[in-house]
C-alpha cells in the first residue's frame, strides 16, 4: 500500500511540474510580446520628441551659428558665423 501511494504522489508531482512549466513558458511568451510593443511605442515617442526639439532649436537667417546643422536653411556662413 505504501508503494502505491508513493507512485501516485510521484505522478501527481510530475503533472504539477508540467503545469508549472507550461504556465511559465506562456508567461514568458506574453512578456516578450508586451516588451516588443512597449519598445515600439517608446521609440515612436522618442522620435516625436526628438523631431519637436530639433525643429524648435534651428536658427533663422542672420542668427549666429557654428555649423550647418544649427540653421533652418542648413547653411552656416563660416566667415560671419551667421545662418545664410
Amino acid at each position: 500500500m505504501r508503494g502505491q501511494l508513493s507512485a501516485e504522489m510521484l505522478i501527481l508531482l510530475a503533472v504539477l511540474i508540467a503545469v508549472v512549466v507550461i504556465v511559465a513558458s506562456q508567461l514568458i511568451k506574453t512578456a516578450d510580446k508586451a516588451s516588443g510593443k512597449v519598445d515600439t511605442a517608446s521609440e515612436a515617442v522618442f522620435n516625436k520628441t526628438d523631431s519637436a526639439i530639433g525643429a524648435g532649436s534651428k536658427k533663422d537667417i542672420g542668427e549666429t551659428c557654428i555649423s550647418d546643422e544649427e540653421c533652418r536653411t542648413g547653411s552656416c556662413d563660416i566667415i560671419s558665423s551667421r545662418c545664410s
